[in-house]
């Protein structure tokens, strides 16, 4: 018997890479474009959801992965508190 995946892992495995790619390259780019205090809560907030969506596929990534992603994270973060101050 196959064990199958549920919940947000599964739904994420179906997304379709190119459109999750450019939606998130189009998020990324009105973040560090947008001027001051809400292009830095605008960052923030992107960087909220890239760590909720850390969280959520923490098992199933790989220890290189997970290093690669903590990096992205923590330079989003880092963007979003420059633009802030």
């Amino acid at each position: 018997m196959q064990r199958t995946q549920s919940g947000m892992p599964a739904r994420l495995a179906r997304a379709n890479p190119t459109t999750v790619f450019l939606v998130t390259l189009v998020l990324v780019l009105v973040a560090f474009f947008t001027p001051g205090v809400v292009g830095g809560l605008f960052t923030l907030l992107l960087a909220a959801a890239v760590a909720a969506l850390l969280v959520t596929t923490w098992s199933v990534q790989t220890a290189p992965t997970r290093v690669i992603r903590l990096v992205a994270l923590t330079l989003l973060v880092t963007a979003g508190l420059v633009k802030l101050l």
